[in-house]
């Protein structure tokens, strides 16, 4: 909120109504008058109203009219100062001679009172109080502490549905900032699942920071943000890994070259169980892991399954994985015989576990069906880019 500063001048006239002015001769001059004049002093005014209720992030700020600000203390509901004029050390406020404002975090469901004094001696108090929600939607920030792929989206994760209309608040509570800057947007792949993607791949060696800061913000119609977090990563060496349906090749690049190729078994063509086409991004890694069909809608008595396999890599959320398939040996490099995944032999399967990373990409060409869902959780590069961008509150990363 922005203050005019102004003077109100009265004129004050003794004698009859109807005078234009009143006039005082004056001693050096008796032929010459002057217009007594009577300046009101405006005491210093709070931005919360005496008696409120508002959101801890509320700039709460105190400003004088004509005068200097002397003194402005903020004490809570447990007689603590959370800020002061001065105050220095643990206190933190911004001021001049003529406004301050309170930096200090403030608290939800707490009273406060803001009491102020300026150079005429004129002091003021405001009490108020800070919004207590029936909801609170905590962010979770990933990744985070790592080294990850040029296919790596920001995730913000919140523990609560946010609705459609509180979206773009939502958004604007996360900065991410890139060293290079690299432009990206924000999208929605779920309704409590926020992500931020780069326009193009990340160049490898970015160093990236996310800041998620919606403690104070209204998130729903009885929901507030949680507490704020950040997280930072580094983009790693480029890795992408093409697995071709017409060879039914593998083939590893990074940093644009072949460093090894394998054969594979795929998803059973023309059918439900062909492996879907598109780019992906590599998620879990796990040396084993118990695999059921009936996760996916194939019962045991339908021709299903529940087996350990070993070395599966993440590649979707809808459960396919390149992973050891000694039983398929075989057919790999010539058959498809999988239920959509990317089979391999143990060797080869142990070797890709321990050569990517997260966020690497897989690209599957050639095969039939619909390519991998945008919203499956790993198929964000599958996005149109102007699809994501054009309602975005995001743009250069350093600074948005």
């Amino acid at each position: 909120m922005k203050f005019t500063r102004y003077v109100a001048v009265l004129v004050a006239c003794a004698g009859v109504l109807g005078a234009s002015a009143c006039t005082i001769p004056t001693d050096d001059d008796p032929g010459k008058d002057v217009v007594a004049k009577t300046v009101l002093q405006i005491p210093p005014a709070f931005t919360v109203g005496d008696g409120s209720t508002v959101s801890p992030s509320q700039d709460i700020e105190v400003h004088t009219f004509g005068a200097e600000l002397v003194s402005a203390k903020l004490i809570n509901d447990a007689d603590e100062v959370v800020a002061e004029l001065g105050g220095g050390g643990k206190l933190s406020s911004e001021t001049s001679t003529s406004s301050w404002r309170v930096t200090e975090p403030l608290g939800y469901g707490r009273t406060y009172t803001l009491t102020a004094r300026d150079s005429e001696g004129q002091t003021v108090e405001s009490t108020f109080t800070t919004v207590t929600p029936t909801y609170r939607a905590e962010a979770y920030v990933s990744p985070d502490d790592s080294e990850v792929g040029v296919g790596q989206t920001v995730n913000i994760r919140f523990d609560i549905t946010i609705p459609d209309a509180y979206k773009k608040a939502a958004e604007s509570t996360v900065k991410v900032t890139a060293n290079p800057p690299t432009e990206g947007a924000f999208y929605w792949v779920n309704q409590s699942e926020l992500r931020w993607r780069p326009k193009d791949h990340w160049q490898p060696g970015t160093k990236v920071h996310v800041e998620a800061k919606p403690f104070g913000h209204r998130l729903g119609q009885s929901t507030w943000g949680g507490d704020d977090t950040e997280a930072e990563f580094t983009i790693g060496d480029e890795v992408i890994a093409y697995v071709d349906n017409n060879t039914k090749i593998l083939t590893v690049k990074k940093n644009g070259e072949t460093v090894k190729t394998m054969p594979v078994s795929m998803g059973r063509d023309g059918g439900r169980w062909s492996t879907p086409p598109g780019t992906y991004i590599i998620g879990d890694k796990n040396p084993s892991m118990i695999m059921d069909s009936e996760t996916f809608g194939l019962s045991h008595e339908s021709g299903g399954y529940r087996t350990k396999v070993n070395y599966a890599t993440q590649m979707s959320y809808s459960g396919i994985y390149v992973h050891a398939a000694p039983w398929s040996v075989w057919a790999q490099g010539n058959t498809n015989t999988s239920h959509g995944c990317i089979n391999v032999s143990t060797e080869n399967a142990k070797w890709f576990q321990e050569f990517v990373k997260r966020g690497d990409l897989v690209v599957v060409e050639n095969t039939t069906g619909d390519t991998l869902s945008p919203y499956d959780g790993l198929g964000d590069w599958n996005f149109d880019w102007a699809t994501i961008s054009k309602d975005s509150s995001s743009e250069d990363s350093s600074s948005s």
